[in-house]
C-alpha cells in the first residue's frame, strides 16, 4: 500500500502541469501556445511514442487529459498508450534483465506504438473524420468541478488536479485492494504461456489501471511463468492510468470504448508478433 501511495502522489506534478497548459489554451494568453500544439500535430504519434516509453504513467494520463481537451489526436493518444510500460522496466531492471533485451522492448513498443498511431490518424484523416474540440469550460460542466467562473488558470487548474486525483485514488484504490487479495497467485492460473490464448488474456490483464498488473507480470516472465508474447501484450496495452482519466475527462463513451477496443486488439496482436522477437 506504501507504493501504491507513492505511485499516486507521482502523478501530482503531471496532472498539475496538464491543467495548466489546457487553462492555458483556452486563456486569452494561451493564443501562441495553442498554434504551436497545432503545429506540432502532424508528428504527435512519434512524439507520443517517445514520451510513452519513459518509466512513469503520469504521461499517459496527461495525455488523456490533453485527448479530452482537444490538444493531441487520437494517434497521438493511442502512441502514448501502447508505448507506455509502467513499472515493467523497473521490475525487469531489479531482477537484472540484460540490458539489451529492455533496450529491444522499448524499442519495439515505441516503434509499433507510433505506428498505430500514423494509422489511426490517417484513416481518420481519410474518413474525413472532425473531432468537435471540447473547451475547458466544457470539461468543467462535465465534471460539475465549480470552478468555470474562475479568473486566472491556477485556480481553476489546482481544482481540476484535485478533482481527478481524488477520483484515481478511490478506483485505483479498490483495484489496488483487489490486487492484494488476489495477487500473483490467481494469475497463475490463466495459462499466460499459452500460445494465442496467453496473448489474449495478458492483453485484458493489462487494460487494468493498476501498477500491480505489470510489476505481477514482469514477474512471472522471469519466473518462466508467461511467454515473451503475453508480457508484450499486457505491457502495450498497460497503459498505467491512462484509461481511466480518459473515461473520467472525456464525455464521449462511445470514444472512450473505441479507443479501449484498438489498444487491446493492438496489444494483443502486437504481443503476438512481437513476442518472437525477445
Amino acid at each position: 500500500m506504501i507504493e501504491f501511495a507513492l505511485e499516486t502522489l507521482q502523478l501530482l506534478p503531471f496532472l498539475f502541469a496538464t491543467y495548466l497548459v489546457l487553462e492555458a489554451v483556452e486563456s486569452k494568453a494561451g493564443g501562441a501556445l495553442e498554434s504551436f500544439l497545432g503545429r506540432a500535430r502532424s508528428v504527435g504519434p512519434l512524439a507520443g511514442a517517445l514520451a510513452g516509453a519513459i518509466p512513469q504513467c503520469g504521461v499517459s494520463a496527461a495525455a488523456a487529459s490533453f485527448y479530452a481537451g482537444g490538444v493531441v489526436t487520437a494517434g497521438s493518444l493511442l502512441a502514448v498508450f501502447l508505448s507506455t510500460s509502467d513499472e515493467l522496466l523497473p521490475v525487469l531492471v531489479s531482477k537484472q534483465v540484460p540490458v539489451g533485451l529492455m533496450a529491444k522492448i522499448v524499442l519495439i513498443k515505441a516503434a509499433a506504438a507510433a505506428l498505430i498511431g500514423f494509422s489511426a490518424d490517417g484513416i481518420l484523416a481519410l474518413v474525413r473524420h472532425r473531432r468537435r474540440s471540447v473547451t475547458v469550460h466544457e470539461l468543467c460542466e462535465h465534471s460539475r468541478c465549480g470552478c468555470a467562473g474562475s479568473r486566472g488558470i491556477l485556480v481553476p487548474a489546482l481544482i481540476h488536479t484535485a478533482e481527478i486525483f481524488l477520483f484515481i485514488v478511490i478506483v485505483s484504490g479498490a483495484i489496488e485492494l483487489c490486487m492484494h487479495y488476489f495477487g500473483e497467485e490467481s494469475l497463475n492460473t490463466l495459462r499466460l504461456n499459452t500460445p494465442v490464448l496467453g496473448e489474449l488474456a495478458a492483453g485484458a490483464l493489462g487494460l487494468i489501471p493498476n501498477c500491480a498488473v505489470s510489476v505481477a507480470g514482469a514477474e512471472l516472465y522471469c519466473k518462466g511463468a508467461m511467454s515473451a508474447g503475453a508480457l508484450m501484450a499486457s505491457s502495450f496495452t498497460g497503459s498505467g492510468l491512462g484509461l481511466l482519466v480518459l473515461f473520467r475527462t472525456n464525455r464521449s463513451f462511445r470514444e472512450n470504448l473505441a479507443l479501449l477496443a484498438v489498444v487491446y486488439a493492438a496489444g494483443v496482436l502486437l504481443g503476438m508478433l512481437t513476442g518472437p522477437l525477445l
